[in-house]
């Protein structure tokens, strides 16, 4: 499967014969990365906010997802489930999706705005995770700190860092390096692409930078 990130947290997932997934489009009105022109078949919308939630700029889209549940489209296997939006001492808080796509035995976690580590029973259910999209420069997100903890929980062999400080981003968030520091590494030299299979994932935990793509 290949995946390309497209600014924030939107990214691109494709596989030959499989569903094409858009994660998270934004309004770049808001969000200050260039106009989206992508296609995909689905589209998942991890919090109802303009910074996530611009189904309109995926062409073709034959499905569109927002909340809770389990879903078989396809033939991409999705498990969605909701985090935030339960602090009660919060009122204004957004509730938010983690999606995990499952393309023929490759197991990816996009964790959109989440906020907090999540719970032990929302860890167990989104079951084994290959490859996790995490946001890493706070905000309303995950910081550094709390990122390298869900990534310890989780255990994925790949680490995709999203939703943080870039020159294109208008919203105020902090740099990748911050991150990257928290990890014990130093600077990563970034991809176009990731191309990955069931048999390429790594056994050890590895952060693999995206290059924005316009």
């Amino acid at each position: 499967m290949k995946i390309t990130w497209h600014g924030l947290s939107c990214f691109r997932l494709s596989a030959r014969g499989l569903a094409t997934v858009v994660t998270d489009p934004y309004d770049e009105e808001v969000v200050g990365y260039g106009p989206l022109n992508l296609r995909g078949h689905i589209v998942s919308i991890s919090q109802d906010s303009p910074a996530y939630n611009n189904e309109g700029a995926v062409q073709s889209k034959q499905r569109v997802i927002n909340g809770p549940g389990e879903y078989e489209i396809g033939g991409v296997f999705i498990t969605a489930v909701r985090t935030n939006g339960e602090d009660k001492c919060k009122k204004n808080e957004l509730p938010n999706t983690l999606y995990v796509f499952d393309y023929e035995g490759v197991t990816v976690a996009h964790l959109g705005n989440l906020n907090r580590v999540p719970s032990q029973s929302q860890v167990e259910a989104l079951g084994t995770v290959n490859i996790a999209m995490v946001p890493v420069g706070g905000g309303e997100g995950l910081n550094a700190a709390k990122a390298a903890e869900v990534i310890s929980l989780l255990e994925p062999g790949i680490v995709i860092p999203m939703h943080y400080g870039t020159p294109e981003c208008k919203i105020k968030l902090d740099q990748l390096s911050k991150f990257l520091k928290e990890m014990g590494l130093g600077t990563i030299k970034s991809d176009e692409e990731l191309n990955v299979t069931a048999s390429s994932v790594p056994e050890e935990t590895q952060v693999v930078v995206l290059k924005y793509q316009p």
